[in-house]
């Protein structure tokens, strides 16, 4: 009896729980609920904490109500000005109306694909009335304003708002930038050989020009030095000119013994000259009158060597 009254009250009490279980759910802060009857839904649950709904009829769908990222594949899109351009964007969206949510989209899956082809749609919209230049200066942001703006008229009808729209890259295609990147190097040999030939122009008018003055310094050095010259030679024969005016005995021996020391300043010169010479004047007679002597060797004799 006892056993019996113990295995009915377990069979109730388990009962109970899952009486309990399948009427209560619990709503996150980070999300919003919706109970389905038999797959429709009955009232939305936008508030956080412990709710009840009938167990084994209706059921609970769950939404996050925070921000949600939206990745499309990067897609390429023609500029106003035929500049092909693939651009990589992303959405970031809320949702707000989670009734209409589920009637429109049913989940998040859906809506991505819903805001894919929008994002698209308003991408090429946009971009195909701006031109390349637009999207690399200043205006990329009032783009990305309309693009996010028209996204966003066109998704309220799925129960969400549309917070955020950028362009995160845009890039040429593969084949145009390989063509682009060609011809910048192409264009940047030209223009480095065309600052090779000018530099090596002024090099060479630089080298003429250092030519030229150097032949002028020279020149002028030569006829500085030959004026020197010159003028030296002048005071040279003036003091030689009053030196023979003072004495011309004294001057003619002086001009002889620097004969001597020039003529004689080798270890093996020889002379072959007449002993009665007038360069040997001084030897033959100390006052160097020019009177003959007598002939320094005797008859027969080889000439004198110095």
């Amino acid at each position: 009896m006892n056993r019996s009254v113990g295995i009915a009250l377990a069979v109730v009490l388990i009962a109970i729980g899952i009486l309990l279980d399948s009427s209560l759910f619990i709503v996150d802060q980070t999300e919003t609920a919706l109970v389905l009857q038999f797959g429709k839904p009955v009232r939305p649950v936008e508030q956080p904490g412990l709710e009840f709904k009938i167990p084994f009829v209706q059921n609970v769908v769950y939404f996050d109500k925070r921000l949600l990222d939206v990745e499309p594949p990067p897609e390429e899109v023609i500029a106003s000005d035929q500049k092909r351009l693939v651009i990589d964007t992303y959405t970031r969206y809320r949702i707000v109306d989670p009734l209409l949510f589920y009637q429109t989209v049913g989940t998040e899956d859906g809506v991505r694909a819903r805001l894919t082809a929008l994002v698209s749609s308003s991408l090429r919209q946009v971009v195909g009335k701006a031109p390349l230049s637009a999207l690399l200066s200043a205006q990329r942001a009032d783009l990305m304003h309309l693009i996010r703006d028209d996204v966003r008229a066109n998704a309220k009808s799925f129960g969400i708002d549309v917070v955020d729209t950028r362009i995160r890259r845009a890039d040429l295609p593969t084949q145009n930038s390989e063509a682009i990147y060609a011809r910048m190097n192409s264009e940047r040999q030209q223009q480095a050989a065309l600052y090779r030939g000018e530099g090596a122009q002024a090099a060479q008018t630089v080298r003429a020009n250092a030519d030229r003055e150097v032949t002028v310094i020279v020149a002028d050095a030569q006829r500085d030095a030959q004026q020197q010259r010159g003028d030296g030679d002048a005071a040279a024969t003036a003091i030689y000119a009053k030196a023979y005016g003072q004495d011309k005995n004294f001057y003619a021996f002086y001009r002889s013994l620097e004969a001597y020391r020039t003529a004689l300043a080798g270890h093996n010169t020889t002379f072959l000259l007449s002993p009665d010479s007038s360069f040997f004047q001084f030897f033959n007679n100390p006052a160097g009158s020019g009177a003959t002597a007598a002939p320094a060797n005797p008859p027969g004799s080889s000439p004198p060597s110095h």
